[in-house]
């Protein structure tokens, strides 16, 4: 925790706090752990596994929300880690409410191997569900690599935090190694690169505290669902 405080960031659940209505979160499966047994994993056990997942209300409205936690085997998604956020991401669906993710991962846990590439298939498959359905916005807080990235460019808005979050097929040490070409993880994929070049990202903030009161602000123009009406102010 305070290495990420370090960092300028928020933890996890720090951010759900600011982002939701105070009161209003409502945690899922907070005592779900991952099932792996290799490389050591057994004795490495984490309530929660790396995400919070669960609904709440921004400004009196409903929303999915999942938060990764980077204290946690660095945010990396496990099949279990997955679930979780298959599971709201089919209540929000079903009940007509949009989906915040707040991502902060390194990708696939390398542990689990096939089994969390698996749980990427599954996510991005109700990504494209959802396309259309339920409004879904992603929140790049941190350096996502693979995976991590693949599932938040198939969202409708995504908004990056300056300086300190990254969005990256793989970084910068792979891209040398197979092109011989020295590039910054900012210059890869970096808020001003993704917002001014790339196109990937619609909005750049300079902390976690301004991205996620934005996205409150955001929120209030987005209708719930394909059948709701547009909010009026």
């Amino acid at each position: 925790v305070d290495k990420q405080h370090s960092k300028g960031k928020l933890t996890a659940r720090e951010r759900l706090s600011l982002l939701l209505d105070e009161g209003t979160f409502r945690e899922t499966d907070m005592l779900k752990m991952h099932r792996c047994t290799d490389f050591g994993m057994a004795s490495q056990q984490h309530y929660g596994d790396g995400v919070v997942t669960g609904h709440g209300y921004i400004n009196g409205r409903p929303v999915y929300v999942f938060s990764q936690d980077f204290t946690v085997f660095g945010g990396s998604l496990s099949e279990t880690h997955a679930e979780k956020i298959c599971k709201i991401m089919d209540m929000a669906v079903r009940t007509g409410a949009p989906v915040i993710g707040l991502n902060d991962s390194g990708g696939a846990r390398i542990q689990e191997g096939v089994d969390s590439l698996g749980g990427y298939a599954e996510v991005f498959q109700r990504n494209v569900d959802a396309s259309g359905v339920v409004p879904q916005l992603s929140l790049i807080m941190g350096p996502c690599a693979g995976g991590a990235v693949y599932s938040p460019a198939l969202t409708d808005f995504i908004t990056m935090v300056r300086d300190s979050s990254y969005m990256f097929v793989t970084g910068p040490e792979v891209v040398q190694t197979v092109t011989n070409e020295k590039v910054t993880q900012e210059e890869l994929g970096g808020a001003k690169t993704h917002s001014s070049k790339s196109g990937v990202a619609h909005l750049a903030f300079d902390n976690d505290i301004e991205a996620l009161r934005m996205t409150r602000e955001l929120f209030d123009y987005l209708p719930l669902s394909n059948t709701a009406s547009v909010p009026t102010r």
